[in-house]
C-alpha cells in the first residue's frame, strides 16, 4: 500500500484494496486507514470518501488522515466541511489536526477562520501551540499573501521563533516577490543555523530543501526493488533529457502543443530559465523541463481523455503550472501532478490550487 500511494498508481491500489477485502474481510481500523492514506497519496480523494463512508469503524487518525490529504489535494472547502462535521459529531481534535485546518485556510485565503480556529484550539481543547502551529499559522498567513501579518505574528509569538518560522517566511516572501522581507529572514536564519542556507537561498532564490533532495537520492535507492516497475512502467525525466526511445515524438508533440498554446494567449515565463541566453533558447529550456517530458510521454502511451499521473521531486515552476492549465483544456484531460509541495488537479485550465502553492 505505501508503495501504490507514493508512486500514484491507482490501478495498483485498486487491486491491493480488492484482495485484502477478498481475503480478509474483517480488517482493523488501522488497516483501513492505511487504504485512506494510499489513495489520497495517488491523487484520488474520491476513493479515499468511499472508504471513509464504508468505514465499520472510524478512529481519530481516520478523520486526520481525511482532513489533512483533502487540504493537501486542493480541495480546502471539503477540508474545513469535514473538520467541521467532525467538531459537530461531539468528537475531541488533536493538534495535529489543525494544521491540516490552517493549510486549507490559508489556501482558501480565510485567515479570519484560520485565527480562529488557532484560538479555539487552546480555549476550546486545551490544545497548547508547538512549534509546528506556530510555522503552519506563518505559512497559512504567507500563502494567503499577508506577509506583514505573518511578521507581526512572529512577532507576537509568547515563545522565541526557531529557524523553522524564519525559514517559512522567507520562502514565502521570496515567492510573493518581497525580496525586501525575504532577505531580513534570510539574515534571521543565518543567525540561527547558518547550515539551513544553501547557495540558492542566499542568493536570494528560493531553495530547494534538503529533505526532498535526501527523498529523492531514498527513490533511487529503492527502485530496483519497487513491486510496481513493471506494472506501471514508471519512467523518471529530468530537464532536457533526450535518452527516451520516443524522444523525437516527445519533442514533436510538445512542439505542436506549444504552438496551440500560444494560439491561446499563452507567454512562456523566460524570468524560471537562469541561464543568460536568448529568448528563444530559454522558451526550449522550458519546454523541455522534467514535467513536461512526462506529461508528452504520458499522452502517447495513455488512453484518451483518462486521468494523468505525475511525480515532481521538486516544487512545480511558474511556467510549467500556467502551461499545464492551458494543456488541460487543449488535450481535454486531467493532469495529476504531485510536486514537493502538494497535489496539483488541473482540469478544464485551471488547478485546484487556485494558483496559490
Amino acid at each position: 500500500m505505501q508503495a501504490c500511494g507514493e508512486n500514484e498508481a491507482l490501478d495498483e491500489a485498486k487491486s491491493v484494496h480488492e484482495h485484502l477485502l477478498k481475503s480478509m474481510p474483517n480488517l482493523v481500523v488501522k488497516t483501513h486507514n492505511s487504504f485512506l492514506e494510499m489513495y489520497s497519496k495517488c491523487g484520488s480523494m474520491k476513493d479515499a470518501f468511499t472508504v471513509f463512508d464504508q468505514m465499520p469503524q472510524r478512529n481519530l487518525t481516520s478523520w486526520d488522515i481525511m482532513i489533512s490529504w483533502l487540504a493537501k489535494n486542493g480541495l480546502w472547502e471539503d477540508s474545513i466541511d469535514l473538520f467541521t462535521e467532525f467538531k459537530n459529531s461531539g468528537l475531541k481534535p488533536d493538534g495535529q489536526m489543525f494544521v491540516g485546518v490552517f493549510s486549507a485556510c490559508g489556501f482558501l485565503c480565510d485567515i479570519v477562520e484560520g485565527m480562529l480556529h488557532f484560538e479555539s484550539m487552546t480555549k476550546d481543547y486545551g490544545i497548547a501551540p508547538t512549534m509546528e502551529h506556530y510555522v503552519s499559522i506563518v505559512e497559512m498567513l504567507g500563502n494567503a499573501g499577508f506577509l506583514n501579518e505573518a511578521l507581526e505574528f512572529i512577532e507576537k509569538m509568547p515563545i522565541k521563533p526557531d529557524v523553522n518560522i524564519w525559514e517559512t517566511l522567507m520562502k514565502l516572501s521570496r515567492l510573493h516577490g518581497n525580496t525586501e522581507l525575504g532577505d531580513r529572514c534570510a539574515e534571521l536564519v543565518e543567525l540561527i543555523d547558518p547550515s539551513r542556507l544553501n547557495e540558492q537561498s542566499r542568493a536570494g532564490l528560493i531553495p530547494i530543501n534538503a529533505s526532498d533532495i535526501a527523498r529523492e537520492k531514498e527513490k533511487k535507492k529503492s527502485s530496483g526493488q519497487n513491486p510496481l516497475d513493471v506494472r506501471s512502467r514508471v519512467h523518471e525525466y529530468r530537464a532536457g533529457d533526450r535518452s527516451h526511445p520516443d524522444n523525437d515524438r516527445i519533442y514533436t508533440l510538445l512542439r505542436g502543443l506549444k504552438q496551440q498554446m500560444k494560439e491561446v494567449g499563452y507567454i512562456p515565463e523566460t524570468k524560471f530559465v537562469l541561464h543568460d541566453v536568448d529568448q528563444e533558447v530559454k522558451e526550449e529550456a522550458l519546454m523541455a523541463h522534467s514535467e513536461r517530458l512526462a506529461a508528452a510521454q504520458g499522452f502517447l502511451t495513455s488512453a484518451a481523455r483518462s486521468p494523468l499521473r505525475i511525480i515532481k521531486n521538486l516544487r512545480v515552476c511558474g511556467d510549467c503550472h500556467n502551461a499545464f492549465k492551458i494543456i488541460s483544456k487543449i488535450v481535454g484531460r486531467e493532469i495529476i501532478a504531485r510536486d514537493s509541495k502538494r497535489f496539483h488537479h488541473f482540469r478544464d485550465g485551471s488547478c485546484s490550487c487556485n494558483d496559490y502553492w
